[in-house]
């Protein structure tokens, strides 16, 4: 993998060999493409968006999801318009280059979006924001935001429910803030009475030092505070000897302008969950096995002992922090197995939040009624649930959950990195035949046995514009800006610039 140091022409040779790649399955890609469209206009599209619309008594609101570039918006964009909604979408656009979202059949109409800059603020975009709105007379605003603009979406949130009648999916902006942060949100952990690993704030070597002295048989992982593509995996402290920790955080810039989190290293496996919550309450809830960099979904059983540990988590949280809390919610826990006397015991351990919708609600891509009634449950007022339980729609309020979820995985992404990748360090000597052929066997079940989480038969042009133009332009851009990145994340459209 390549990084800041490794020289331009390395990385011009990648993005020449990613828009190479392209040009070679454009014509495939076109037949699949081709082949989809004629398949629909053959055959009765989306019966269950017909059926809903033509029930009596069914009243279609218009919602605005913002983020359709991303799986998580164009997902949520389709769960709605198959549930029999009007579905508006919006996007930023860099270097101009379009979104896939903004193809998508589930949208009537797509608006580009200024980003928010340290010039400007973020006013220019959450007026934008507004005038969709009151253009397009919308009833909700789902917020599907990414990490660079959630404290901008929290700003949002406030001026829109102040001044419109739209309800927003998103919290706000000190509920953003503090969630958003590492060391802020494990204070509030604590601060509600729940368990959190042990955190330390540093802004200078000597604290870090300090701690470390205090508990040298403890290990620590070093995060930044903020957006760091450079340092997202973390610094493991301490190194092998005092001296080679000396050195390395000597490397590290580290000050009160550039502050640090120090948080116990917890050995164990790392899982995710996606949460909607309304006034206080989790609506929709979902976990699964995680990575740092994960491309690869698979939903945890709604009845394991994990699933039901992490969901109690979440419900205590929404539920503690208040009726004001409406927005998705999603938390990284890291399970710890310790051997005792009656047995072996899991200890669960919320590391970080990610105040904003995760990638994980493809995994509900089956349960478009019942997610679109969850979030439906925004625009009833609290006052409108009766002493059984139900809305007055009818609904229940019972927490949604996958029901015999598919697997999802990125083509495009296993492509690279289980196919030509492996097959260039094949060449190189520096990967075996064997690892080679297991990753191209990984490869084949994911193709003919999990779902693209962006293709979709009836909505293909998001998937193919993907591959054949978004990201194209991405690399294209970096070669004539010369912008060194590291890595992609294919579902979130996010490049990790180093």
């Amino acid at each position: 993998m390549l990084d800041g140091q490794s020289p331009w022409s390395q990385h011009l040779a990648q993005n020449l060999a990613l828009i190479f790649l392209s040009l070679c399955f454009l014509p495939l890609d076109t037949i699949v493409l081709v082949a989809s469209y004629l398949f629909g206009w053959l055959l009765p599209q989306q019966p269950s968006r017909r059926r809903i619309t033509r029930t009596p008594g069914f009243q279609a609101k218009t919602i605005l999801v913002t983020g359709v570039g991303m799986s998580k918006g164009l997902a949520l964009a389709r769960m709605f318009y198959r549930a029999g909604h009007t579905v508006i979408g919006a996007d930023f656009e860099p270097y101009g280059i379009p979104v896939n979202g903004r193809f998508s059949r589930s949208l009537k109409r797509f608006y580009r979006l200024p980003k928010p800059n340290t010039h400007d603020g973020s006013a220019h975009y959450i007026q934008d924001l507004l005038n969709v709105i009151r253009g397009e007379k919308v009833d909700l605003w789902v917020s599907c935001s990414g990490v660079a603009s959630a404290v901008e979406d929290g700003q949002a949130k406030e001026v829109i429910e102040r001044r419109s009648d739209c309800k927003a999916i998103q919290f706000d902006v000190k509920t953003t803030g503090t969630l958003h942060e590492k060391h802020s949100f494990i204070q509030r952990t604590i601060d509600l009475g729940l368990p959190a690993p042990e955190t330390y704030d540093v802004t200078t070597r000597t604290a870090v030092h300090h701690v470390l002295h205090k508990a040298p048989k403890k290990q620590y992982i070093m995060k930044s505070v903020g957006v760091d593509d450079a340092m997202r995996g973390g610094i493991r402290l301490p190194r092998r000897s005092v001296s080679e920790t000396y050195n390395h955080l000597s490397r590290v810039p580290i000050s009160k302008e550039k502050p640090w989190v120090l948080q116990q290293y917890i050995q164990g496996e790392e899982y995710c969950t996606h949460a909607l919550v309304v006034r206080g309450e989790v609506k929709a809830f979902v976990a699964c096995p995680s990575l740092e960099l994960l491309m690869h979904y698979e939903a945890l059983p709604s009845t394991s002992s994990l699933s039901k540990a992490m969901l109690r988590f979440t419900e205590e949280f929404a539920r503690r922090s208040g009726d004001g809390m409406t927005g998705h919610l999603s938390f990284d826990f890291m399970v710890e197995e310790t051997s005792t006397e009656k047995g072996l015991q899991k200890s669960l351990f919320p590391i970080e939040c990610n105040p904003r919708a995760h990638t994980a609600v493809v995994l509900f891509d089956t349960m478009s009624e019942e997610m679109s009634a969850s979030y439906m449950q925004a625009l009833t007022a609290k006052a409108d649930i009766n002493v059984n339980g139900h809305a007055a729609n009818g609904h229940s309020p019972s927490i949604v959950m996958p029901h015999k979820p598919g697997k999802y995985y990125w083509v495009g992404h296993d492509l690279v990195a289980l196919i030509f990748y492996p097959a260039f360090q094949v060449l190189r000597g520096r990967l075996s035949m064997s690892a080679f052929l297991s990753g191209c066997y990984e490869f084949l079940i994911h193709l003919f046995f999990w779902e693209d989480g962006t293709f979709e038969a009836w909505d293909p042009l998001p998937w193919w514009w993907l591959y054949h133009v978004y990201w194209p332009g991405q690399f294209l851009a970096s070669i004539l800006g010369k912008r060194k990145w590291s890595r992609v994340n294919v579902s979130t459209t996010k490049m990790f610039v180093c």
